[in-house]
């Protein structure tokens, strides 16, 4: 059974079960599934200033920081538990490419050579960690809630802001992967 939790599970079971969150929240209480808005919960909760933005009943919506703490949680565990304990596999065309902008260890998800704490102080680093953590925290300010929040519980609504976020979304992360991410990689 391990073996199983362990690898990738299959797009037909995965998107079912992922797609099943939104009735079940909508049957249990009229919920609205996204994980951007828990941040904005967790500054009403602590932060005690004047702000209108933060002004309205955040207990109310308490459940999604249960959710987002069991999201974390639970990434925590299978970091540590179920991780593969061997190399990343990438396509060879691919692992061609980054190997041409410095990265070849594949021994984490996420490329050590970019994300860790002595790149922060580099410009390719500062500019993907956190030039790109500004844009992808001004983007699901400005479009009204993260690519979760649209994508899933929008598109399933049938909202039609939540069609055109994804589209832009989409449109920007094509983007970006194509043309920007090989230039700052090259820097």
């Amino acid at each position: 059974m391990l073996d199983i939790i362990k690898e990738p599970w299959p797009w037909y079971v995965a998107g079912p079960l992922i797609g099943l969150t939104v009735p079940i929240l909508l049957i249990l209480g009229n919920k609205s599934f996204g994980i951007s808005s828990s941040l904005r919960h967790i500054c009403a909760a602590c932060i005690p200033g004047n702000i209108n933005f933060f002004k309205y009943d955040w207990r109310r919506e308490s459940w999604n920081l249960f959710f987002v703490l069991g999201i974390f949680f639970g990434g925590m565990i299978s970091a540590h538990f179920l991780m593969n304990p061997g190399e990343i596999i990438v396509n060879p065309k691919l692992k061609a490419e980054l190997a041409g902008y410095g990265i070849t260890d594949y021994s984490n998800l996420v490329p050590t050579q970019l994300m860790n704490f002595k790149s922060l102080l580099t410009l390719k680093g500062f500019l993907t960690m956190v030039v790109g953590g500004f844009l992808v925290g001004f983007g699901t300010r400005y479009a009204g809630g993260c690519t979760s929040g649209h994508a899933i519980m929008g598109l399933s609504n049938l909202q039609w802001p939540s069609l055109v976020a994804t589209i832009c979304f989409m449109i920007g992360g094509f983007f970006v992967a194509n043309v920007v991410l090989p230039i700052i990689l090259s820097l």
